[in-house]
């Protein structure tokens, strides 16, 4: 049975944050993420948007933030186990426990959960059953590679206005399909789209994609109107995701629908059990990355108690350790 001092289970901004200030704190420290890369809902999301409300960053995009807090935590020598679950917990001797997707068991002095909106997948393309195998995605890894590609975006939301401003210097064409006439996007994004070279086709949808083992093209039907055949290489479909808990819902935490009740020192209820970030839920609570971070600070100094007692809660400024 491998051991560690704190388990992070998610490896978003909150929990890369936890992982670096659990090595401050002299910790033994292992991220655990379903995903097979750190990041989180940022690195699977939106790693080409700017974030605006990092303290600090006037604007930082997001793969890039990603990029520091692993490169901040890296002299402490986290464990990394992505593309693996947590799934289970129990107690030996008053310490968790973590029963890992396939079978392996991780002893530790304390957890912190910080994952985000818990397990994630994006919503199916209606259309894209028996359609071509490659060519539709859910996610932009990297936008580069859609360079001179004629790129259909489907969608209406802040995921889909994001994207479409991304790949518009970089795809040959950007249309944007949207079954609304109203977006879900931040009004100022729409209207940066809507400056630019971008086809925005409302009331619509995609009823089929063509192609013989890859996407060619895409039949867009406007609601009332005419169906129209587009060139397509590429179709992102950021059509949102489902969420929740997953194997956490049965741990026995207290919940508030699908997010974890905690107290000012981010504890559940569940012995040496924490939790940081958007998963969280309080009185007054705000859903942001910045709130994330100090949450995650709190959230390992009284874990660092809880392991032990004799510990400092507050160990001084990390401006001090040099």
């Amino acid at each position: 049975m491998r051991e560690v001092d704190v388990a992070v289970i998610g490896a978003g901004p909150a929990g890369l944050f936890a992982a670096y200030y659990a090595g401050f704190r002299g910790l033994s420290v292992a991220v655990i993420d379903a995903l097979p890369e750190p990041g989180g809902q940022v690195t699977a999301m939106y790693p080409e948007k700017l974030i605006l409300d990092v303290a600090g960053f006037p604007a930082v995009k997001g793969r890039d933030l990603v990029a520091n807090l692993v490169a901040q935590a890296a002299p402490f020598n986290p464990q990394y186990l992505l593309g693996t679950r947590a799934e289970k917990l129990a107690y030996a001797d008053g310490r968790p426990v973590l029963g890992l997707a396939g079978g392996e068991q991780l002893a530790c002095g304390a957890i912190v959960v910080t994952g985000g909106l818990g397990s994630f997948s994006p919503r199916p393309l209606p259309c894209a059953d028996g359609a071509p195998g490659s060519g539709i995605v859910y996610f932009v890894t990297e936008p580069t590679e859609l360079t001179d590609r004629d790129v259909l975006i489907v969608g209406g939301g802040d995921s889909a206005f994001d994207w479409a401003l991304a790949l518009q210097p970089l795809a040959r064409s950007v249309t944007l399909v949207h079954r609304r006439e109203k977006f879900r996007a931040h009004a100022s994004t729409v209207a940066r789209v809507l400056s630019l070279p971008v086809r925005v086709v409302v009331n619509a949808e995609v009823t089929r994609l063509l192609g013989d083992g890859a996407v060619t093209g895409a039949e867009v039907t406007v609601r009332g109107g005419a169906t129209e055949t587009l060139p397509v290489d590429t179709v992102v479909a950021a059509l949102g995701f489902t969420a929740d808990l997953g194997p956490l819902a049965e741990w026995g935490l207290r919940l508030d629908r699908r997010h974890i009740l905690v107290d000012s020192a981010m504890a559940t209820n569940l012995p040496r059990v924490f939790a940081a970030g958007d998963i969280t839920e309080y009185p007054g609570k705000v859903r942001l990355i910045a709130t994330g971070f100090g949450e995650a600070a709190t959230a390992v100094n009284n874990a660092a108690v809880a392991i032990d007692p004799s510990a400092h809660l507050f160990p001084g400024h990390s401006s001090d350790a040099g």
